[in-house]
């Protein structure tokens, strides 16, 4: 009974310190909704001339603020870390790739999340919808990073009706989460909905009086591509099977922002809102998403995978109805929110974002002059050096096998494997990608390791100047040294077979750490009361398919009771 009056008087305590702070401000910040779509393509919203029915996004875009020189990361966790963090990912050693379910990796612990600098200053903060920033302990969870609530999914993705999530073929496991729980009684119900309704909860029960941050991070558009039948049927017309589902997918979010904007109408919010809509990452064009005419998508550093999908709306925005040229980037809204937030970091060097409201709202000049997309050393195999892509190509300053891209002013840079840099136009033809992803092939990238593009004559990436214009690439070249000589090791460790769901009662969650726990941290499927005696009984066989897979077996693939395995392995 002690312990509970205790944390009820510390619950108590640290609510009177937000109210506390907000009422020193003299008036309430604005309340933050931050929407991130996952995987949508340049080509895939009304404005840019889509196919693609989004009437809620054109308006609400077309009544703000359209970003049109908007720029995130090609791939899922990058653009998410950066976002938490504002710090590029040389400096958070999360250079290389995503942040795999069974890795043993997340956000680096000592560097504070925007939830986190949010709550400081008085916010009260609530996620909804994909993570995808690791969860291999329980301080990497949304809930020890700063969101007092949750709703999603911990993993990179997986079924958008019954929340199932595989890393690759032999690992699956159930991935919705409420809080620090798996939600086995919300399976069934469609991803966005279930969002949707969660953010229309959690505005109901606000007391705004409390500034307060939602951040919406939707799993649609991310494959395997689903959506309910009323959806599918405003696209019957459409012959590209994926593109269809892909369409009704995108239509989905649409209805969804527009359900969240009349709540926010409807209890009072609006007022003193401010909206920003964002994709996380170019789109998948052989998974129905469509970047035309800007070159690549998803996972390369052409256009077409970082330049996004952008806009914020707000009652609070000086200009209104405008489309910005400002250069900005994923890193910039951690310093643009909290200056909203009136919490502005009094040592803001480690950061790489900038402030960029004035230039948002009122049309000032932006502070931001170039972007560094990314360094990453891993990409090259290990040997794999070539004393020509050093010396000759990269003038001694630059090794040019290296994946890297960086953008300043008009100039954009890229050197090593920067990904598929098709044009991939419309996929409007029937049938499947094999008659249409050929149309357009790239004709620059066989041999080369050093492209410059001057991005704003050219958006498309047609026109390569690497050879006209050679001392722009060494300008950018030296940039690209620079940058590296602050970025910290990239930190990318081996996937860990115990993180298997099989080994937690069928439901990804964190795996370390948890010793002291015992089996108390998961709950079990309630409609299979087997499940927890058959986990414990196969647990041994699940340890002993761990430890092969460590060491490099396929013994997983066998098929073997537990009498089996223990008669062959009796040592074990």
């Amino acid at each position: 009974m002690d312990a509970l009056v205790l944390c009820f008087c510390l619950a108590l305590g640290l609510m009177h310190t937000t109210e506390e702070k907000v009422l020193r401000r003299g008036r309430v910040p604005p309340h933050i909704v931050f929407v991130m779509v996952d995987d949508q393509g340049y080509n895939d919203i009304g404005y840019h001339g889509s196919e693609i029915h989004t009437p809620v996004l054109d308006q609400l875009a077309g009544e703000g603020v359209k970003l049109e020189n908007y720029y995130v990361q090609p791939i899922c966790s990058p653009t998410r870390s950066q976002l938490m963090t504002g710090r590029y990912q040389i400096h958070t050693g999360l250079q290389h790739s995503i942040i795999r379910a069974r890795q043993p990796l997340c956000l680096p612990p000592d560097i504070p999340t925007l939830p986190e600098r949010l709550r400081q200053a008085g916010y009260s903060t609530h996620m909804v919808g994909k993570w995808h920033l690791g969860f291999c302990r329980p301080e990497c969870l949304p809930t020890s990073r700063g969101f007092q609530s949750f709703l999603g999914s911990l993993t990179g993705s997986g079924d958008h009706f019954s929340f199932q999530s595989c890393d690759g073929t032999e690992a699956c496991g159930f991935d919705l989460h409420d809080g620090n729980r798996p939600a086995w009684e919300l399976s069934g119900n469609y991803s966005t909905r279930l969002y949707t309704e969660r953010v229309k909860e959690i505005l109901r029960g606000h007391d705004q009086r409390t500034p307060l941050f939602l951040y919406v991070a939707l799993q649609a558009v991310h494959t395997p591509l689903q959506a309910p039948g009323h959806l599918l049927r405003r696209y019957q017309t459409l012959g590209n099977r994926p593109r269809r589902h892909y369409a009704a997918m995108v239509s989905g979010v649409d209805e969804s922002v527009g359900e969240i904007v009349s709540e926010l109408r409807e209890r009072g919010y609006y007022n003193k809102s401010v909206l920003i809509y964002s994709s996380d990452n170019g789109g998948q064009p052989l998974s129905g998403g469509c970047n035309w005419p800007l070159r690549g998508g998803k996972g390369s550093y052409w256009e077409g995978g970082v330049r996004a999908v952008g806009f914020v709306h707000s009652p609070l925005l000086k200009r209104k109805g405008v489309v910005s040229q400002a250069l900005i980037h994923i890193s910039d809204w951690y310093p643009t929110l909290l200056s909203l937030a009136e919490d502005r970091d009094s040592d803001s060097s480690h950061l790489d974002g900038q402030d960029v409201w004035g230039a948002i709202s009122s049309g000032l000049p932006c502070p931001r002059t170039e972007i560094l997309f990314n360094i990453d050393p891993v990409s090259r195999r290990h040997g794999e050096v070539d004393p020509r892509l050093l010396n000759v190509n990269g003038f001694g300053i630059w090794d040019t096998g290296v994946r890297a891209a960086i953008r300043a002013g008009d100039w954009k840079l890229l050197t090593g494997n920067v990904g598929d840099g098709d044009w991939f136009p419309p996929q409007t033809m029937p049938g499947g990608p094999q008659q249409w992803q050929g149309m357009e092939k790239r004709r620059d990238q066989r041999g080369k390791s050093v492209w410059l593009f001057n991005v704003t004559a050219d958006p498309y990436e047609r026109a390569d100047l690497a050879e006209a214009r050679p001392e722009v690439v060494k300008v950018l070249l030296a940039r690209l040294a620079e940058y590296n000589r602050t970025a910290v090791p990239p930190r990318n460790p081996p996937d860990d077979p115990m993180a298997d769901p099989q080994l937690h009662g069928g439901v990804w969650t964190p795996w370390l750490g948890q010793e002291e726990a015992g089996d108390e941290g998961v709950d079990e499927e309630p409609d299979n009361t087997n499940r927890k005696a058959r986990s414990k009984s196969t647990c041994r066989v699940c340890k002993l398919r761990a430890l092969f897979k460590k060491v490099g077996t396929r013994i997983s693939k066998i098929s073997l009771t537990s009498h089996e395995l223990i008669r062959q392995f009796p040592s074990v």
